[in-house]
């Protein structure tokens, strides 16, 4: 017995087993309970119902009881029969056989007066009716349970018999109640409701804004000082400032997030360490440190994970701008939307520059490079301007690896349709051999070593040996670390151009009639000198291809021109290859510069010259040349004074570099045949015998350059004596005094000197004066 009743009694949980107890276990086991009681009194209310429906039914019947039946039968036949005869058929009707078998089952009618609401079979034994009552009586019913209530268990309380569990039931809530002050509570707000807003002038609205604004920008200031100031101990208070991102007041709302993002922007700036986190291994975790590590890595992964954040809002705030996005709240705007997005991309674009040595830079670049080719001018430029600081300032190349990657795949994915500009931006990457060096000092960490002195007077002569021993090896040391850097480089570097090449290739091969060509020749005629010699001979072809098509415009060609060159004068000076219809083409289309739009192109033309003849002087012919001086001569006279001044210099370099070219300044003709210079083929105009009668024009020029250039020119172009040029001209090169004498921004180099104007005389003095001036008269 004492078995039975310890296992139907329920065993009360230990201390120890409440303690082992998690939370979440707890929960569940609460919420089963308040299920089960839920269910138990729905199950409760459900039965008390079809009890009272049954009570309902049984009231309402009164059955026939047999014994009154039997009573009635001989008694008061005669009274029924009339009865009957009003709703029955007609007896006569009936056989005799019938009406006796009617009869009998009369006298049974135990199907008729039976209670068919009854679960008894027919055939069973005739009882004595019972009443309603007590026949509702016999009815099964099960016994009102309450409902198991609810225990909350306390700590217990330990005496010397041993540890007492304590217990107090929890409250159940009515429902009825709950739903009954629910509704109190909805009118009270409905009544509340019904008060009129105060309603405040202009005036003050402006002032209740201001004040709230007011104090925004000082909690984010408070905010902000405060994890500058101690970043390790307050790293939690960046989840605070960037929860001010999600300001709900509309009326301070825009301004508040444009504070925070740049807030954010200049925090992240100042606290971000400059090295790139990485996440913690499984084993690092679990070893033991010193509080000061653990004290660094919580800093480390708040830090990172703040950051993930920030960068998140900033995406979903352009994201919402560019799909035309509403939240739910309505808070702000949608043209002010775009005021936000602006300074999300300013705040990614100086992230971009500032940090790319940390965390989710490639993420950044993802996000910076579409932008580029975006609608929006403004956005766009600030895209472009930030990957240009990134490629000018980026010395090993690791970023600028990331970006070109993106720009690649950016192009083609779009199918070519991008902006001309997304390729331009590669023409300001650091790919040069003559940096290689200078940028391997740059990053080899410098080393101070104590000089001889030094060593005399702070150390031993046995001390002095071993510095010595030692200082020598970290200098083989220091060596070794810039080789590896150097190495490191010009690996990254030449990733980065075969995907700069890639992309190039792609569109002279599939794209050759996009906007994008003339970015793709600007960009060969810088990196021409970069390429493997095995692509020379094809990209030639193509590049002489696309100019005798003409469908290219007159910049383009000369692109084209250039990177030949470019190509020709690097490491193709192994390949035996005349660019003779290059000099022929350039050397017809020179006309094509005047002083209106093309002055501009001045500057492509001077490059490709100095390419020409400069670097290619022991290629190119003594005909060649002077057809070239005396047709840049004639073009110096159509141009304005900075294309002047530039192509004058290229005349100089020409008749210093090659021979004989002082034919020009005689008037006596050389040779047989006459100049023809409507011919575009230089090696047969003869150019030998004309002269260069434009330097006696150029010498009157209004410009005072052009003047001293054509005085230079005419007496031979001499290096000494009075003839020859000032340093400043002299050394500078073409495209540089092109760049120097520009007239861009309306202003004329030299400025012209301001001349007084002579003072008016009075008319009543003129005759006095005239009077006075003439000389006296000899009377005789």
């Amino acid at each position: 017995m004492r078995s039975e009743t310890r296992k139907n009694t329920k065993r009360v949980p230990s201390f120890r087993k409440l303690l082992r107890t998690s939370k979440i276990k707890l929960d569940n086991k609460l919420k089963n309970k308040q299920y089960k009681q839920q269910s138990a009194a729905k199950k409760y209310r459900k039965e008390q119902k079809k009890l009272r429906e049954a009570v309902r039914d049984a009231i309402s019947r009164k059955p026939f009881p047999l014994e009154e039946y039997k009573k009635k039968q001989v008694g008061k036949f005669g009274k029924r029969e009339e009865d009957e005869e009003e709703d029955a058929l007609p007896l006569d009707m009936m056989d005799e056989d019938d009406l006796k078998l009617m009869e009998d089952l009369a006298q049974k009618a135990s199907f008729l007066t039976r209670d068919l609401s009854s679960n008894e079979p027919v055939h069973v034994k005739k009882r004595k009716r019972e009443s309603v009552i007590d026949k509702y009586e016999k009815v099964p019913r099960r016994m009102q349970t309450e409902p198991e209530k609810e225990v909350i268990h306390l700590l217990p309380i330990k005496d010397k018999g041993g540890i007492i569990p304590q217990t107090v039931e929890k409250p159940v809530v009515n429902v009825a109640q709950d739903e009954e002050e629910d509704t109190e509570e909805m009118e009270e707000e409905e009544d509340f409701s019904e008060e009129p807003l105060p309603v405040f002038t202009p005036e003050e609205m402006a002032a209740q804004r201001r004040q709230k604004l007011q104090e925004r920008k000082m909690h984010i200031a408070a905010l902000a000082s405060a994890i500058l100031s101690e970043p390790d101990n307050n790293i939690k208070k960046l989840k605070e400032l960037r929860a001010m991102l999600m300001e709900q007041d509309p009326n301070v709302a825009v301004i508040v997030r444009k504070l925070v993002m740049v807030s954010l922007m200049e925090v992240f700036k100042d606290i971000v360490p400059s090295y790139k986190i990485r996440p913690l291994t499984e084993a690092e975790k679990a070893t033991k440190v010193k509080k000061e590590t653990q004290k660094l890595r919580e800093f480390e992964e708040g830090l990172v994970s703040q950051y993930k954040f920030y960068l998140e809002n900033l995406e979903q705030t352009i994201k919402d701008w560019k799909q035309r996005k509403l939240k739910k709240s309505n808070v702000i705007s949608l043209k002010a939307y775009k005021g936000l997005a602006e300074i999300a991309v300013k705040c990614l674009c100086e992230l971009l520059v500032a940090l790319p040595h940390f965390n989710f830079h490639n993420n950044i670049i993802v996000l910076i490079v579409p932008l580029m080719n975006d609608a929006s001018k403004m956005i766009s430029e600030l895209c472009f301007e930030a990957v240009k600081k990134l490629f000018k300032q980026d010395k090993l190349g690791y970023a600028s690896l990331g970006v070109v990657k993106v720009i690649s795949g950016l192009v083609r994915g779009r199918n070519y349709d991008v902006r001309p500009e997304v390729l331009k931006v590669f023409l300001h990457l650091r790919i040069k051999e003559v940096e290689l060096q200078k940028d391997s000092e740059d990053i080899a960490p410098k080393k101070k070593f104590m000089t001889y002195k030094e060593k005399r007077k702070n150390l031993s002569r046995m001390q002095r040996k071993w510095k010595k021993a030692e200082e020598k090896l970290e200098r083989e040391l220091l060596e070794a670390e810039a080789s590896e850097s150097k190495e490191k480089k010009l690996k990254l570097h030449t990733e980065t151009l075969n995907i700069v090449f890639v992309t190039y290739f792609r569109i002279l091969k599939k794209a050759q009639k996009s906007p994008l060509l003339p970015a793709v020749l600007e960009g060969l005629a810088k990196f021409a000198h970069l390429i493997n010699v095995e692509f020379f001979d094809d990209l030639l072809i193509v590049l002489h291809s696309l100019i005798a098509s003409g469908g290219l415009s007159y910049r383009e060609s000369l692109h084209c021109i250039l990177s030949a060159f470019h190509i020709l004068s690097g490491q193709g000076d192994v390949l035996n290859i005349d660019p003779m219809k290059f000099y022929t083409h350039l050397y017809k289309t020179l006309f094509s510069l005047h002083a209106g739009g093309t002055n501009g192109d001045t500057e492509i033309v001077l490059q490709c010259l100095d390419v020409m003849f400069a670097k290619r002087r022991k290629q190119v012919s003594q005909q060649r040349a002077l057809a070239f001086l005396k047709r840049l001569s004639t073009l110096a006279l159509h141009v304005l004074p900075n294309s002047s001044v530039g192509i004058l210099a290229t005349n100089r370099v020409l008749m210093q570099t090659f021979p004989k070219m002082d034919l020009l300044l005689d008037n006596e003709s050389q040779g047989s045949g006459v100049y023809l210079p409507e011919l575009d083929e230089p090696e047969h105009c003869n150019a030998q015998n004309t002269a260069l009668w434009e330097l006696h024009l150029l010498q009157r020029h209004y410009h005072p350059t052009v003047q001293k250039f054509a005085a230079h020119l005419i007496v031979g172009a001499p290096t000494e004596g009075s003839g020859a040029l000032s340093l400043d001209l002299s050394q500078r090169p073409a495209t540089e005094l092109f760049e120097a004498y520009s007239m861009r921004g309306m202003t004329f180099n030299p400025p012209v000197a301001s001349v007084t104007p002579r003072r008016k005389v009075p008319s009543h003095l003129s005759h006095w004066m005239c009077s006075r001036c003439q000389p006296p008269l000899n009377v005789q």
